[in-house]
């Protein structure tokens, strides 16, 4: 397939779409097909661009300037897929960029895929623009369901989708690298660097620093434990527009800034418990990479952790909502180590059911489904003389 695939977010900018995006590339690469890479230019890059991207302008996203809208009109998008000729165009983020090629396409009646990756309509009430959420959603839903097919994570957000309206929605799922975040990394030297000596439990958090990602619920949780294991330590991995302030308010914790490859593998296997307390994912790659380390996840029983913890077995998922449950949760396991023994090998062995491989080969289906598909409806038509 010659394919037009557009996206706001690429690497170096560290998310979990961007590196999804990256690896699900590099496979229809790797598999022959034609990929032309659609994003904002970045600081980063060079003066030109490779042959098989076309940079657009882009500008910062307020309070995430290292993320960035891209900027390109509907006529420019569709004098370049005119020029390059894609069979189909898969767009990866409904932002400025996003919308302008969905016009693009259907202008010239290309199928047209997209992904359902963000909440954005959960984001705006923790920005004080929950007046807007139903507007938001309602946006999106317009989006989706004007592409031929919008792919989701997980089957319970196909349902709550589908209930909003949305249409045309088919589930991929997502992968871990099993090979990078694996338990052999436990690092004693890494340990003893955030004192944790004798026995003394570390809880993690990893991702962005945000107010969507309720950061704050997990340091109270440490907070708890640290009560009644005063040697209990909280490493957070990672930055955002709320470090300073967590920073302050937790002195006890531990914010070591974004961490990436093999650093952020000897994180992960080197801690005893993953805290993730966000009620904002479509899914949260951090807690495949969590449970492939041979961490026991506390998480709330929705988006990664509904599909991929077992209650009891590799961790322990919370009602939606219920703080005090999720401090419970982390208080129960934080305080019981011989408890976390028992759930590493069990929480290592559910990520590795999960590979990229099947992931990526469905959705290399499903996109040669929805061409398939567009192609014969364009055979079964009735020529008009």
């Amino acid at each position: 397939m010659r394919l037009a695939y557009v996206t706001e977010t690429f690497p170096p900018e560290l998310n979990g779409v961007a590196l999804t995006v990256k690896r699900t590339v590099r496979y229809l690469r790797e598999r022959g097909h034609v990929v032309d890479l659609i994003r904002p230019r970045q600081p980063s890059d060079a003066a030109g661009a490779a042959r098989s991207e076309w940079l657009t302008s882009g500008w910062p996203i307020p309070m995430y300037p290292d993320l960035r809208f891209g900027f390109a009109s509907a006529g420019a998008l569709r004098r370049h897929f005119e020029a390059t000729g894609p069979a189909l165009v898969h767009i990866a983020t409904p932002g400025p960029l996003g919308w302008a090629a969905l016009r693009a396409a259907r202008a010239l009646e290309l199928p047209t895929t997209s992904d359902f990756r963000t909440n954005f309509h959960l984001y705006s009430r923790h920005y004080r623009l929950g007046a807007i959420a139903a507007v938001v959603l309602g946006a999106l839903r317009w989006f989706h369901n004007r592409t031929d097919r919008t792919f989701v994570p997980t089957r319970a957000g196909a349902l709550d989708l589908e209930a909003s309206g949305f249409r045309n929605l088919a589930v991929v799922g997502r992968g871990v690298d099993a090979t990078l975040f694996d338990p052999a990394r436990r690092s004693p030297v890494l340990r003893a660097q955030w004192h944790a000596t004798d026995g003394a439990p570390v809880l993690l958090y990893v991702g962005r620093i945000a107010a969507e990602k309720n950061v704050g619920l997990a340091l109270r949780a440490f907070d708890a434990v640290r009560q009644r294991a005063p040697r209990a330590q909280m490493v957070v991995v990672g930055d955002g527009p709320l470090r300073s302030a967590l920073e302050m308010a937790y002195p006890h914790a531990r914010f070591i800034g974004t961490r990436e490859g093999e650093d952020l593998a000897a994180c992960y296997a080197s801690a005893d418990l993953f805290l993730f307390p966000s009620l904002t994912e479509t899914f949260g790659n951090v807690t495949l990479e969590a449970l492939a380390s041979g961490l026991p996840v506390v998480a709330f029983d929705t988006a990664a952790a509904a599909e991929h913890v077992e209650h009891g077995a590799s961790g322990l998922l919370v009602r939606p909502g219920d703080d005090l449950g999720f401090v419970n949760a982390a208080s129960a396991l934080g305080l019981q180590p011989q408890r976390l023994d028992a759930m590493r090998a069990a929480a290592a062995a559910t990520a590795h059911r999960v590979r990229w491989e099947d992931v990526l080969s469905r959705f290399e289906a499903q996109l040669q489904d929805t061409l398939d598909g567009h192609q014969a409806d364009l055979a079964a038509a009735p020529v008009v003389a």
